[in-house]
């Protein structure tokens, strides 16, 4: 399992909703000279997609060597047939994650683009309009959905580029001894640059090389933490042991703080409901943000640690998906991230444990039985989830 490896001197801004993000992105692409790589869950067939289409189809046809990796699942096979064709006539290189489920049931959740070596994107939005729901395209949302990414710079971008390198390789046709010789390499860590600011980290998580390497990012920050911990996630089902650190920091005096995503997927709700007594009694203060469609999975752990990426907080994500974080111990960007955090908790609903005291025995027993059939299934499926 690799550790969490920090490089230092890096530059890393935070990008609220695709607002800031395609901006930023799009100019990257259409400053592009050498190579881009691209990868993302879901590439919608909208204005925003078209806009990061085409930038990427400018970029091929001027004879930058680009690279695109979409989710088949999440893409959908049309609209991943579509792109191939149209990027074919770019110049671009285009490939669909696991197409048909021929290698399994995994799934590339991350949304990860580097430009030249030089500047990286890492986060949780996928490529579609902010303005209509990711899993409902015909509903428009009463507000942008909630979310981030960063930019990255400095000896960060390295690790990040070769992960992206070696995504391209696994996805496309290679050879058994080959693929083993590239998870050995991919296994290494990557060497420290020493204890100076801007320190990052690049996580990634999949269900063999670093299955757990985000979670224990998580916890080792929530264990140390003396002051606050503030997360923020749309599925909420972490395991036993990440709830008890959430639950143990409050107790010993640490401000913790959950904002939660609902009104997505009913079921969720349940399960994510079915923590909130417990987590309450500890003293942990959960918040519900309805506002829109929350898709931020971002965190930040007293004055200096903050993580953004794609990963949720629940053991379907361990099972199923790969994702990509970004790690970054800084104070500034930490306060940055804590602004906005508080921000989104104040747009959110504080759940009081009064509330669970007036909720029916019909009610309590769906969360209860929810949460069997979640953990049952985890059992089953992601072993080890915990």
């Amino acid at each position: 399992m690799r550790s969490v490896q920090y490089t230092a001197h890096n530059d890393i801004a935070l990008l609220e909703t695709g607002l800031a993000f395609f901006p930023a992105l799009i100019a990257a692409i259409d400053g592009a000279q050498y190579d881009i790589y691209f990868e993302t869950y879901i590439f919608a067939d909208d204005d925003t997609g078209r806009s990061v289409a085409d930038a990427l189809g400018r970029a091929g046809q001027r004879g930058v060597k680009v690279r695109v990796v979409t989710d088949w699942w999440g893409t959908g096979h049309a609209r991943s047939t579509a792109l191939g064709v149209a990027f074919a006539a770019a110049n671009v290189r285009f490939r669909a994650f696991n197409a048909w489920f021929k290698r399994g049931v995994a799934r590339t959740h991350r949304k990860i683009v580097v430009v030249d070596r030089a500047v990286a994107f890492v986060g949780g939005i996928n490529v579609n309009d902010d303005w209509y729901c990711d899993y409902d395209p015909g509903k428009r949302l009463p507000a942008p959905r909630w979310d981030f990414a960063v930019q990255v710079r400095g000896p960060l971008v390295a690790a990040i580029h070769h992960e992206m390198q070696a995504q391209w390789a696994r996805v496309g046709h290679l050879g058994l001894m080959k693929r083993i010789g590239l998870f050995r390499e991919m296994r290494k860590d990557q060497a420290q640059e020493g204890d100076k600011p801007m320190q990052a980290a690049f996580v990634v998580r999949d269900s063999l090389r670093n299955r757990h390497t985000i979670q224990r990012a998580y916890l080792h920050a929530i264990g140390h933490a003396k002051k606050s911990v503030l997360l923020v996630n749309p599925y909420f089902a972490p395991g036993h042991k990440f709830r008890k650190a959430l639950a143990i920091a409050a107790e010993r005096g640490v401000e913790v703080k959950l904002l939660i995503g609902v009104g997505e997927i009913k079921l969720q709700d349940m399960v994510a409901r079915s923590f909130y007594p417990k987590l309450l009694d500890s003293g942990v203060e959960v918040y519900e943000y309805r506002k829109t469609q929350l898709h931020a999975k971002v965190a930040v752990v007293d004055d200096d640690w903050s993580t953004v990426g794609s990963s949720n907080c629940d053991g379907l994500s361990l099972f199923l998906n790969q994702e990509a974080n970004v790690v970054v111990k800084d104070h500034e960007f930490a306060r940055t991230m804590r602004d906005h955090i508080r921000g989104g908790i104040a747009d959110g609903v504080m759940i009081c444990r009064e509330d669970f005291e007036h909720v029916g025995w019909v009610r309590r027993s769906g969360y209860e039985v929810a949460y069997f059939f979640y953990k049952m299934a985890m059992r089953i499926f992601a072993i080890g989830y915990a």
